[in-house]
């Protein structure tokens, strides 16, 4: 089988991360096993750009120059978006590259172009947190998902912000050869496995820092510093002297998600320290980070993470194991 063609659109201000990090996955992939991969990065004029941390990129020309087949069109995000998404001849030359296309993928704002190119209409799709509202207004045909990591939706995969990325080109590592595969280049690359696609986009430590309210951020600090403490409803709003029910319709309002969820969140961030920094037994990893047994840790596990406490631990041991 010839190697799958990954053609990787950027543009002048485009995020660094955006093209490196599914670059590097999909390299990698290829160096662990040759064969599987091949991979160009090309500009709206080909020439050279400045990334939007001023990294050079260098192209190996336009879109309309790739020959052959294309398996996967990826196109990145950035501040140059605006600017690219106004030039009426890249988005036709995405809509062409799509259409001979086996799938096509987005990072970050890069969703904006698949969307001017008409490809996300009627799809549910991905983007950066900060821009995901701009987006339904934008586009009001596309159902946008401000929630997840990666989303796909026949055959259109779309990814959150920068490092997301990375969880999204590992997902179609093992779209296209298998889940080992995929561990392999993540343990290559010493990530986790892969993020699932629903996870969250910000961890619980970003979501405090965008919390102005200071009865909601000393909850917030108060559930942080001590995860294994009675964090209820009840015992938050007491803390914030607020009412319960006043409390909790503040908080999902400033935060965005319910004082339960960031509880849960919270919990699941310290059992992963835990787990990464030490070596005590997962029962102990449950009381300590505040779930009290190992199977309301599991069920945590599962819905944030996709794997069990013991799996991860494993993994990430694996992942240095490969590194080192």
């Amino acid at each position: 089988m010839d190697p799958r063609r990954v053609v990787i659109v950027a543009f002048e201000g485009v995020q660094a991360l955006d093209v490196a990090g599914p670059l590097d996955v999909f390299d990698a992939a290829e160096r662990l096993a040759p064969g599987r991969y091949e991979h160009v990065v090309v500009t709206p004029h080909g020439a050279p750009i400045a990334t939007g941390s001023g990294l050079a990129i260098l192209p190996a020309g336009t879109l309309e120059q790739v020959d052959g087949p294309i398996d996967t069109l990826l196109v990145a995000g950035g501040r140059g978006v605006p600017t690219t998404a106004a030039d009426a001849d890249l988005v036709a030359a995405l809509a062409q590259a799509a259409a001979g296309a086996r799938r096509v993928a987005s990072v970050c704002t890069g969703a904006f172009l698949l969307a001017a190119a008409g490809l996300l209409d009627g799809r549910r799709a991905a983007t950066h947190w900060s821009a995901t509202d701009r987006l339904a207004a934008r586009h009001p045909a596309v159902e946008v998902d401000g929630d997840s990591i990666f989303v796909h939706d026949r055959g259109v995969w779309t990814s959150a912000g920068v490092t997301a990325g990375i969880d999204l080109a590992l997902a179609l590592v093992e779209d296209d050869h298998g889940a080992p595969a995929a561990l392999e280049v993540a343990r290559w690359l010493v990530v986790f496995a892969k993020r699932p696609g629903g996870q969250a986009q910000f961890s619980t430590p970003l979501a405090a820092q965008l919390v102005e309210p200071a009865p909601i951020r000393a909850a917030q600090e108060l559930a942080r510093a001590h995860p294994e403490g009675d964090l209820t409803v009840a015992a938050l709003a007491g803390h914030a002297q607020m009412s319960v029910r006043g409390f909790a319709r503040a908080f999902r309002r400033e935060v965005g998600v319910t004082p339960a969820a960031y509880v849960e969140a919270v919990r699941v961030e310290r059992a992963v320290q835990l787990l990464e920094t030490t070596a005590v037994g997962i029962d102990q990893v449950a009381a300590a980070s505040g779930f009290g047994t190992v199977e309301t840790l599991r069920r945590a596990f599962g819905r944030r993470l996709g794997v069990s406490p013991s799996d991860y631990r494993d993994r990430f041991r694996g992942a240095l194991a490969g590194a080192a």
